[in-house]
């Protein structure tokens, strides 16, 4: 059986509908980095987000080509990731998505390294004949946040955030989103196959206690 990161930390990916304080480990990622409308066609959202697969899925079938990895075992790619915030904006105005910056992720198993990673974005590249030079390889220690499982449109996000801040406020935190600690989202659906009212979508916020 395949490693699947959101069966063994269901904790991180499988919210309740209810919000919840989680302490999230340090861990390594694909990453892309952006801004504007992430529904506009043929965007750099869009195109960001085909850098991410097409690296993520040479890192997955690695064990089937010449490049061994040291430490590797069978893994799911684990779903797609994004961290989102507006210049001059508390929060997130879904009003205005076309000034939104965004870093699209994807997580990695801890035993790719750097030269593994560099590897398979010039492979992804030769193989897909795209350009993949955007993506990174990123450490991201999020540390303590307050997460929930929301059900449906981005657009209907606000009323689940109330809820997230409704619940820090009672329980003596506060949101702690800044330069470096963002709103952070991932994504258990696939939109493409998925009506919107049925989209599951992971949202979680950095906080701190009063």
């Amino acid at each position: 059986m395949a490693f699947d990161f959101k069966k063994e930390y269901k904790e991180f990916y499988m919210p309740k509908n209810q919000p919840q304080i989680v302490n999230i480990p340090k861990a390594n990622y694909i990453a892309v980095r952006g801004k504007g409308d992430p529904n506009e066609e043929g965007g750099a959202y869009k195109q960001a987000i085909g850098v991410l697969y097409a690296v993520a899925y040479t890192l997955k079938m690695s064990y089937k080509t010449d490049y061994k990895i040291e430490g590797f075992f069978e893994y799911v790619v684990p779903p797609l990731e994004g961290f989102w915030w507006q210049d001059d904006v508390v929060g997130i105005d879904y009003s205005d998505k076309s000034s939104f910056n965004w870093i699209s992720v994807i997580r990695l198993p801890d035993f790719v390294t750097q030269a593994d990673f560099d590897w398979a974005v010039e492979t992804a590249a030769k193989k897909k004949k795209m350009d993949c030079s955007s993506a990174e390889l990123l450490t991201i220690d999020e540390g303590l946040c307050v997460q929930i499982m929301h059900l449906g449109s981005f657009d209907d996000e606000p009323a689940t955030v109330a809820l997230m801040d409704e619940y820090l406020e009672q329980n003596g935190y506060v949101n702690d989103i800044n330069e470096t600690r963002l709103h952070h989202e991932i994504y258990m659906s696939d939109a493409r196959k998925v009506a919107p009212e049925k989209w599951k979508t992971v949202i979680r916020h950095p906080i701190k206690k009063i």
